[in-house]
């Protein structure tokens, strides 16, 4: 299996690029990052080689997405803001060489525009693949539980499928995340063993709390076992919220690397 470190939310009580060390300390041997457009390009490049780590996945600017708003990919009236996001997107995606880029299709405030917010998306979606295939980036787009973002636009696993069959765009993809779609109820081992190979992208976090694996009700044994033995071939992010020092949550790496062959 193959493993990634979020630095977004893993390793945080280190400063940003001293995280990079800290993960391939713990034996990670590549790492996603949410948003990097606060820290320049050459200085995650230099954090990159110095610890001979790969950087897999980040996201295309969200807007106001963060901070409670509607976001950018899918609001009608922010096409051009969105435009301009991607661009710098793309600057970052290509120099860092990511394998995934996904896009967070945001809140709908009103119900009665969530036709409209869905066809933007979509067409956002497809012209963000469109810009990243030529340099062999996946394009990915998750769904997210309705508890920590009321309104978002797409919550529901399947929901997320029928979006990936409608497109039918050979470079677009599902990012898995189990935390908030376990929340949402979906039988996660099923989900995979059923769509493992529509899935760009898996991230995962225990519930209810998103912490380190062991520290809510996931059976993260069987979780690991069933990525391990699907058809599933990406990497496998941990994106949790560590219940004390990072080093100190991974327990569960250990007891994985005894039971599967994890990539170093």
């Amino acid at each position: 299996m193959k493993l990634t470190a979020n630095l977004s939310l893993m390793y945080t009580e280190l400063p940003f690029l001293q995280r990079f060390a800290a993960a391939r300390n713990d034996g990670f041997p590549a790492v996603e990052i949410q948003f990097p457009y606060d820290t320049p390009i050459a200085a995650i490049q230099q954090a990159l080689a110095d610890n001979q780590l790969r950087c897999v996945l980040i996201n295309v600017p969200a807007g106001d997405l963060m901070a409670g708003g509607e976001g950018l990919a899918a609001v009608p009236g922010k096409t051009a803001e969105y435009a301009a996001a991607l661009v710098e997107c793309l600057a970052y995606a290509r120099a860092l060489k990511v394998s995934c880029v996904n896009v967070l299709p945001g809140r709908c405030d009103d119900e009665n525009k969530r036709v409209f917010y869905l066809d933007t998306f979509k067409k956002n979606l497809v012209k963000t693949a469109d810009s990243l295939a030529p340099f062999g980036i996946t394009t990915t787009f998750e769904a997210i539980n309705t508890r920590d973002m009321p309104g978002f636009l797409i919550s529901d696993a399947q929901q997320m499928m029928d979006i990936v069959d409608e497109l039918q765009h050979p470079a677009i993809r599902a990012q898995f995340d189990i935390y908030h779609m376990a929340l949402m109820g979906c039988k996660v081992c099923d989900f995979i063993d059923r769509y493992a190979e529509k899935i760009g992208h898996i991230q995962f976090a225990d519930i209810p709390q998103r912490g380190e694996p062991g520290s809510g009700t996931l059976d993260f044994a069987r979780i690991f076992r069933c990525i391990e033995t699907s058809a599933y071939q990406g990497w496998v992010g941990a994106e949790y919220k560590p219940t004390r020092d990072t080093r100190l949550t991974l327990q569960w790496k250990r007891e994985l690397a005894a039971s599967v062959a994890l990539c170093s």
